[in-house]
């Protein structure tokens, strides 16, 4: 008889965690193989080159371009401040007189006699890579970053948004069920990760991010909450660059949904640590889950390779497309012929009943195993 696998969300206490850190372009490496670090420690840096500037020299003093080279006050390579003159154009003992500027700080990099413009470079952007977790470099990935390993606890979840942030796990909730309101965020709250039970409020996640929470973790989210916090619809789940002061990261879905038990008490058990956790989430190609990693000394030598498991009639799914996406429910059985669906394709697909009762018929690449 044949059997079907989907890849399922980890959720483990013990798990030895490996964390590529890559900068966007060569640069120098700061640390050493086997050295210790701290996840707010930098391990690499880099300069992105600056914003460029166009400057119509020619224009600005009515000439040719290729009279421009002669008049420059500027060569190439030379630094200039912001309204600087850079060229300059005198006629009739000063009567005619003109100046171009630079529009801004930078370096002259490049005069050019056909178009009669100057390109004026700004000043390069510093960029600095931070290891992201506790642990070890295990690898020095040439001048582009390194690897980092830890051992620890491992939660992923259903979707995040917002970046990389590190603080200390504050449990909030008394149970995986309870709601999170504003009034369960304290004033004293600055650089803690929250973790919540079930549905979250817009009212706490502004409330935490005010009171300086670094992040929020909770079970479920309303669709229409979530769109406000971001300022957008959020379509094609492909998060991590918003910018809402917080990461914040759903274990389950939208709607009331109680985080998982094992999820609640392996953050309830490592109360008071430090975590770090990254909202970015990709469904399509190259999954990316959110993730909230707790680094801890005791864990075993497990490879951090994905959860293959197998689907059977009982098991518990999340739907991950639209227009179902979130949706818990229980597979009612596996067809094994091809079926036809909307977009008249012919793919195997999945009976499910959802946790609200619906009878559901997903295609098999749209839903997730949920790990007991």
């Amino acid at each position: 008889m044949a059997q079907a696998y989907t890849p399922g969300l980890t959720v483990t206490d013990s798990i030895t965690i490996r964390k590529e850190r890559r900068l966007p372009l060569p640069g120098r490496v700061l640390v050493s193989v086997g050295q210790a670090v701290s996840a707010e420690d930098v391990v690499a840096a880099t300069e992105l080159p600056g914003n460029v500037h166009t400057v119509n020299v020619a224009h600005d003093l009515n000439v040719n371009g290729e009279e421009v080279p002669r008049l420059m006050l500027k060569a190439e390579g030379d630094p200039v401040e912001a309204q600087e003159p850079i060229a300059e154009y005198k006629a009739l003992w000063g009567i005619f007189h003109a100046v171009s500027r630079s529009p801004a700080a930078g370096t002259i990099e490049n005069i050019s006699p056909v178009t009669g413009q100057v390109l004026v470079r700004g000043p390069a952007l510093p960029v600095e890579l931070t290891a992201y977790i506790d642990g070890t470099i295990v690898q020095i990935l040439g001048d582009e970053g390194v690897m980092v390993e830890c051992g620890g606890a491992l939660l992923q979840g259903i979707l995040g948004i917002g970046g990389e942030a590190h603080g200390e796990l504050a449990l909030i909730a008394e149970s995986p069920d309870q709601r999170l309101t504003a009034e369960h965020i304290a004033k004293d709250c600055a650089g803690q990760v929250l973790v919540g039970g079930s549905l979250v409020s817009l009212e706490a996640l502004e409330h935490a991010r005010e009171a300086g929470a670094v992040g929020v973790i909770v079970g479920g989210i309303d669709a229409a909450v979530l769109d406000e916090l971001i300022g957008e619809r959020l379509g094609v789940a492909i998060t991590g660059h918003e910018e809402v002061g917080l990461t914040l990261i759903i274990t389950e879905g939208f709607g009331e949904l109680p985080m998982a038990q094992r999820s609640f008490e392996l953050l309830k058990a490592h109360a008071g640590q430090q975590a770090s956790l990254n909202g970015a989430t990709q469904i399509r190609a190259g999954v990316i889950r959110p993730e909230v990693i707790i680094p801890h000394p005791s864990s075993a030598e497990v490879p951090p390779e994905p959860i293959i498991a197998e689907l059977k009639v009982g098991s518990s799914v999340r739907l991950i497309r639209d227009p179902y996406f979130g949706i818990l429910g229980t597979i009612t059985a596996l067809p094994e012929d091809l079926q036809e669906i909307e977009t008249e394709s012919l793919v195997r697909v999945v009976h499910v009943r959802s946790d609200d009762g619906d009878e559901l018929t997903i295609p098999r690449a749209n839903i997730e195993l949920i790990q007991q």
